[in-house]
């Protein structure tokens, strides 16, 4: 992974590191390998994780067809 640091500005790029990693997963996953986790704890996490996953899948393409009202832009003010 690669941040450039412009104008000496470590802050923003590190700001920028963060964001990047947080998105990759791999805070998650360093949570998860910092301690063992059993097998059954870890097949109960990835079960919920898969139906986590199928109810955003339907809740997008419900919004796509017009049954679920398309969620709210945040509107950030600068």
């Amino acid at each position: 992974m690669q941040v450039l640091v412009r104008d000496n500005n470590v802050e923003q790029a590190l700001r920028v590191l963060k964001k990047k990693m947080q998105r990759e997963g791999i805070f998650r996953e360093m949570k998860a390998r910092s301690a063992y986790e059993k097998p059954s704890e870890k097949r109960v996490r990835e079960k919920a994780e898969a139906v986590r996953r199928y109810r955003k899948l339907a809740r997008k393409k419900a919004q796509r067809e017009g049954l679920l009202p398309a969620p709210k832009k945040a509107v950030r003010a600068r």
